[in-house]
């Protein structure tokens, strides 16, 4: 796992949906692919056996909270604060189709830790959002174009938002062994990462 790639996932809350996933190489894109279950997400991780994953979807429920259903706790992590902090749009975990997709996120890293493999939150929204590229729901041969002007190769022209936000987030993980990203939050109570103003 020492091979310099890092994987970018886009999970949707349900296999009945579109999940995108990507490798990088530094800024290269080395493959990408829509896929439903988590049992094809284990198949191309361990087809690449990268040294990151980042997920765009959390990975720790919010302090004081042992479950979802666990009404006790906050709404929100320490992490997701200072998204509200910076102006930074994104979903409470604990509200609606949330739930079900944060359900997913902690099974999937369960099995992926157990395989090896370090993951980490990521939020591409967020981090077109400082690279001041559209995000995909302005169009996505804009976001493309955004992700070409930030150096990265090996996009297909037939890419789906869905795997760009994976591309997004896997470029960010490889900020991140670079020294490049920051983590919003901490890793016991929940992260996420985001790229550091001005870095490419």
């Amino acid at each position: 796992m020492a091979n310099n790639i890092v994987i970018g996932i886009d999970l949707a809350g349900s296999p009945k949906r579109n999940t995108g996933i990507a490798a990088m190489r530094g800024r290269k894109v080395l493959r990408y692919a829509t896929i439903h279950e988590d049992d094809a997400i284990i198949e191309f991780v361990e087809a690449v056996r990268p040294q990151l994953i980042v997920i765009d979807a959390p990975l720790h429920l919010p302090p004081g909270r042992k479950t979802l259903d666990d009404r006790n706790g906050e709404h929100f992590r320490p992490c997701d604060r200072e998204l509200q902090r910076r102006g930074i749009r994104f979903f409470p975990i604990t509200l609606g189709p949330m739930r079900m997709l944060t359900l997913r996120a902690l099974a999937l890293k369960r099995r992926l830790r157990r395989r090896g493999y370090i993951c980490i939150e990521m939020y591409p929204g967020g981090a077109q959002d400082v690279w001041k590229i559209p995000r995909k729901q302005y169009g996505l041969p804009r976001l493309r174009r955004g992700l070409v002007r930030l150096g990265i190769t090996g996009l297909g022209r037939g890419m789906n938002g869905d795997e760009l936000d994976a591309v997004t987030g896997a470029y960010v993980g490889v900020l991140h062994t670079r020294g490049k990203a920051e983590m919003l939050g901490d890793l016991k109570r929940g992260a996420i990462l985001l790229p550091r103003p001005q870095q490419r």
